[in-house]
C-alpha cells in the first residue's frame, strides 16, 4: 500500500498571506470566518464576544503565520487559535466549573431524537430551541459540551485546554447533557 503525504489545499494562499498579500488574507478570512465565528459562539455563548474573538484570532493568526508549520490543515491550526481565545475570553469572565451541589437530576430521559416525518419548519424551530438551550447552559457546562460534542475534542484534550482533570471534564459533560435535556423540556421539546 502506497502512503500519501498530506497536502493542504490552502497552502498557496497561506504562503501568499505570509508574504503580506492583503487579498490572500481577505480570501482566508472569507473561507474560514463563518465556521470560526460559530465555534467561538458555541464556547462563549455571546454574539458580541464571539465577534471580538474572531477578529482577535485572525489578527493573531496573520501575525503568527510564521509558526504555522503545515503539519495539519490551516483550518485546524486556526480553529485551535479561535478555541484558545474563546476560552481565554471566558476565563476573563471568571469561568467557573459548576459545583457538584448544582447538579440537577433530569427525571425520565425519553427524548425522541428521530424526526423523520417533521417538515423543514419544525426542524428549524427545534434546532433554534436547542441552540438557545445550549446558550442558557452555565459556562462550564457549555464549554465542555461544545468542545466535546461539537468540536470533537476528547476528555483528555479538554482537560488540558481547560486545566481541569479528565474526570471533571467527563462529569461536566454528563451534567451538561442532563441540563440540556431539562432546558429542552422546559422549552417544549
Amino acid at each position: 500500500m502506497e502512503a500519501f503525504a498530506y497536502t493542504d489545499i490552502n497552502a498557496p494562499l497561506v504562503e501568499r498571506c505570509r508574504l503580506g498579500d492583503r487579498r490572500a488574507q481577505a480570501e482566508i478570512y472569507k473561507r474560514y470566518s463563518k465556521a470560526m465565528f460559530n465555534a467561538s459562539l458555541r464556547i462563549t455563548g455571546d454574539f458580541a464576544e464571539a465577534e471580538d474573538v474572531l477578529q482577535e484570532a485572525f489578527l493573531s493568526a496573520f501575525r503568527e503565520l510564521h509558526s504555522y508549520k503545515g503539519d495539519s490543515s490551516f483550518g485546524s491550526w486556526l480553529k485551535r487559535i479561535v478555541i484558545n481565545k474563546s476560552i481565554n475570553c471566558l476565563r476573563n469572565r471568571r469561568l467557573q466549573v459548576v459545583p457538584l451541589a448544582e447538579q440537577h437530576d433530569a427525571a425520565g430521559a425519553d427524548a425522541d431524537d428521530y424526526f423523520s416525518e417533521a417538515d423543514a419548519r419544525e426542524l428549524h424551530w427545534r434546532a433554534d430551541v436547542v441552540r438557545r438551550c445550549v446558550q442558557e447552559l452555565p459556562d462550564g457546562y457549555r464549554v465542555v459540551l461544545s468542545l466535546y460534542l461539537l468540536e470533537g475534542y476528547d476528555h483528555a484534550e479538554i482537560a488540558g485546554i481547560l486545566d481541569i482533570t479528565e474526570s471533571t471534564s467527563k462529569s461536566q459533560y454528563s451534567r451538561a447533557r442532563k441540563k440540556l435535556l431539562e432546558l429542552a423540556r422546559q422549552h417544549g421539546l
